[in-house]
């Protein structure tokens, strides 16, 4: 995708109400909300079975044409703002989070969607590839879901101090250039001990980083990729046959609450 004219980015928000359409009964002005950024259609296939987030037709604030949410003033429905608290007339607020929080809902939600559908489990061995926002978020989701032994790999130390600071159990590792698919899954494999991952999930979308995973998680792991990558990949397919690993690719949960 080429963008070729101005356009607003932004698709993580939160905001005040501060007009409604009178046949709105869920909101009220003054109300707080965390603004889901897709507009689907609701008559397509995906919409009317319940998985709105592969509308054939959707509107995704941020995705050209459609501006994003990085302005003072949007007109959005209802049913994609959800109500995290009350700013009153004088000012006093009364949150169940804070806006920075209800922004975070987002990335939150395309973490919790990626480790649902890749079926992690209490006590599973985790490997999360890359410590950027829905990285992290990934390996906070699946600490609390107490997968361990849990491990992140990054190509940025820098990122990696980051998520040892978030959840100081996290094993991490480092991605160098010179590092092929199996070198990596090595290293993986000497930090948690042995145990190798039962579950990868993959959040660059880069071909090395799918690689990675594919030969790092044990005989018959999933390796579930969230990142957004090329249109085309290589990606080790006998590794994934002889070692019965499962590979996913759910790009599309990043418009699911």
């Amino acid at each position: 995708m080429v963008v070729e004219h101005d356009h607003i980015l932004g698709h993580e928000s939160s905001g005040v109400v501060i007009a409604a359409h009178p046949s709105v009964t869920s909101l009220s002005i003054g109300d707080a909300v965390a603004i889901e950024p897709n507009i689907p259609c609701h008559t397509c296939e995906p919409c009317l079975i319940g998985r709105y987030n592969g509308c054939l037709n959707v509107e995704f604030r941020s995705t050209p044409p459609i501006p994003g949410l990085l302005r003072r003033y949007i007109t959005h429905p209802a049913v994609w703002c959800h109500r995290i608290g009350r700013v009153q007339p004088d000012g006093q607020t009364k949150m169940d989070m804070s806006f920075e929080e209800g922004a975070l809902l987002e990335p939150l939600a395309v973490a919790l969607a990626g480790m649902q559908r890749a079926g992690v489990h209490l006590g599973d061995s985790v490997m999360v590839c890359g410590a950027g926002p829905i990285g992290l978020m990934s390996m906070l989701c699946c600490e609390s879901a107490g997968a361990s032994p849990l491990v992140i790999t990054d190509i940025d130390e820098g990122r990696l101090r980051f998520a040892r600071e978030l959840c100081p159990r996290v094993k991490t590792h480092l991605v160098t250039r010179e590092q092929t698919a199996e070198m990596l899954a090595q290293a993986v494999e000497k930090l948690t001990e042995g145990e190798k991952p039962q579950v990868a999930l993959e959040c660059t979308g880069v071909s090395s980083s799918i690689s990675g995973a594919i030969h790092s998680v044990k005989f018959g792991g999933k390796v579930f990729v969230i990142g957004v990558g090329r249109d085309v990949i290589d990606i080790p397919f006998m590794r994934l046959s002889t070692q019965e690993v499962s590979l996913a690719d759910s790009s599309c949960v990043r418009s699911y609450y």
